[in-house]
């Protein structure tokens, strides 16, 4: 399995990006999915997950009502909107998937075993 993303990129304060991310090879074994970011000096942290179906979706309370996270199976992508964008949005992101589905807030505590390599994502003030 192998995890791609796209669309990171220098963007103002109050813009908005759109990630993406591709599942390459073994699709059928990535569930539950899901956004990581990580900022200088900082720890990687889950942002935004979603179960296998679409049904439910987590999300940390700093993007809470701004990103919103998506995934098409046909297409075997996920997507992560982000509007509202400020400076301490600025990080590495990174696709997550996991061999395991998860519901609702359980999400949060979902564990992940597949990565992608990471976008940047700078917010300019």
């Amino acid at each position: 399995v192998q995890l791609v993303e796209s669309g990171g990129g220098v963007v103002q304060s109050g813009g908005s990006l759109r990630l993406s991310c591709s599942v390459r090879g073994r699709a059928s074994d990535v569930y539950a999915m899901g956004w990581f970011r990580q900022a200088p000096g900082k720890e990687r942290e889950l942002i935004a997950a979603i179960d296998w179906r679409g049904e439910y979706t987590h999300y940390t309370d700093s993007v809470k009502g701004r990103f919103a996270i998506a995934r098409d199976n046909a297409k075997n992508t996920i997507n992560l909107q982000m509007n509202g964008l400020k400076s301490e949005d600025t990080a590495v992101y990174y696709c997550a998937g996991s061999q395991g589905d998860c519901q609702g807030y359980l999400c949060a505590e979902q564990r992940f075993e597949y990565w992608g390599q990471g976008t940047q994502v700078t917010v300019s003030s």
